[in-house]
């Protein structure tokens, strides 16, 4: 049967993100592929008590629809966790999303028509381009360095796309190279957006995870015109399969949003909603982001360690100040796709950087992830990973049996 589908549909590719994700299913593979909170960290038993406490309290009314915009205890403290960082907003500024995927979306939904332009780094969020693809937009990329994007280039960017409809940016810890946006280049953003009039997409899923150095206020911070639409999520500091997210934007445009979810899905899962705003009534969720924080520190500076004493010398790597990747990058003769490939039948698991290209890729880059292996377990993939290397490298300063062991 000849199937009709939509355009959209026939330009889709098979996903590289359902891929890093089943990566995890085989048990016997170290995979340092998925950006996967650890699990063993979810508040079981406290989860239990707030859904028990929710069940109990509202019974039947707890399973019924809602609302579009979200439940108004979960988005009152949403808005006190955003004031905490220096943003401030009211409840109709606010709205919950099925995790901060479902917003990358939703922006596609609102504001791009076929051949509208999106700049974002390079490289960037891989289902952030899928998202964008999807809309048939022209995404124009910005180079960065291990202070994010270049302003400068940013600038020429803009003069060359003037009626650019946002520039999409993961300011803190960024996907895939941990990366965070200095201060003045946070400013001289929002400068830019002012002066070419057009929107910030800030997408920070990653900050309330710093383990080390200092907080940067987010660019909304210094948004003075209501031109950065915020999203954040509670799946790196609470609990992904609850997808839950939010965004934070002016009134005349969440409704935009709200109008398009509505259509999408009426509303995220109430059940889920509710238990998250009891835990955060009866627990202190900056508690648990503190314990997370430092077992994600461990896990860092275990991977980094690794990398210095077993991966051969000329290899690059940058120093994450918090979430959850490491970006390294290999001579340019080599290619990390080929190395994973070897990996893979090594039992160990990393995600190339060529996919989070939106063009010339980079496919000398590799994105480890250490927040869902424990100190034993990343020693051991880092040790197999190391292996492989060594092996396609035809100098090595010391006989891999001394690395490794």
């Amino acid at each position: 049967m000849q199937h009709k589908y939509a355009r959209r549909a026939n330009a889709l590719e098979p996903s590289e993100m359902r891929l890093i994700l089943s990566s995890s299913e085989r048990p016997e593979l170290i995979s340092f592929a998925g950006g996967l909170p650890a699990s063993e960290l979810f508040p079981i038993e406290e989860l239990k008590a707030a859904s028990h406490a929710v069940l109990t309290d509202q019974g039947a009314a707890s399973l019924q629809y809602t609302s579009t915009m979200g439940y108004i205890p979960l988005r009152q403290a949403v808005m006190e966790r955003m004031q905490a960082i220096g943003i401030q907003s009211d409840l109709q500024q606010v709205m919950i999303t099925s995790g901060s995927q479902q917003a990358i979306d939703l922006t596609g939904r609102v504001f791009l028509d076929e051949g509208d332009t999106v700049i974002c780094e390079s490289p960037t969020y891989l289902a952030a381009i899928n998202a964008f693809n999807a809309y048939h937009a022209n995404i124009v990329d910005v180079e960065m360095d291990e202070d994010g994007m270049k302003m400068d280039a940013l600038e020429r960017c803009l003069q060359e796309n003037p009626q650019a409809k946002f520039i999409y940016t993961i300011p803190d810890f960024q996907n895939p190279t941990g990366r965070t946006l200095a201060l003045e280049r946070r400013k001289r953003m929002i400068e830019l957006a002012n002066q070419f009039d057009v929107l910030i997409l800030e997408d920070d899923p990653y900050g309330a995870i710093r383990f080390s150095g200092t907080p940067i206020p987010p660019i909304k911070q210094f948004d003075t015109e209501g031109r950065v639409i915020y999203l954040s999520s509670f799946s790196k500091i609470f609990a992904p399969g609850l997808r839950l997210g939010w965004i934070c934007a002016e009134e005349e445009i969440l409704e935009k949003y709200a109008g398009f979810k509505e259509s999408a899905d009426m509303h995220t899962d109430g059940l889920a909603q509710q238990m998250t705003a009891k835990y955060m009534e009866l627990y202190d969720l900056d508690a648990h982001i503190e314990t997370i924080k430092a077992v994600y520190r461990e896990r860092c500076e275990t991977m980094l360690d690794c990398i210095a004493n077993y991966f051969p010398e000329n290899i690059s790597f940058n120093k994450p100040e918090g979430g959850l990747f490491i970006w390294a990058e290999l001579p340019d003769s080599m290619n990390a796709g080929d190395i994973a490939l070897k990996c893979m039948k090594n039992n160990v698991a990393f995600v190339p950087g060529a996919p989070f290209y939106v063009k010339g890729p980079q496919k000398n880059t590799m994105r480890l992830n250490f927040s869902n292996s424990n100190p034993e377990q990343i020693k051991e993939g880092m040790k197999r990973i190391a292996e492989v290397l060594h092996s396609e490298f035809s100098s090595v300063n010391r006989p891999i049996e001394e690395l490794v062991k």
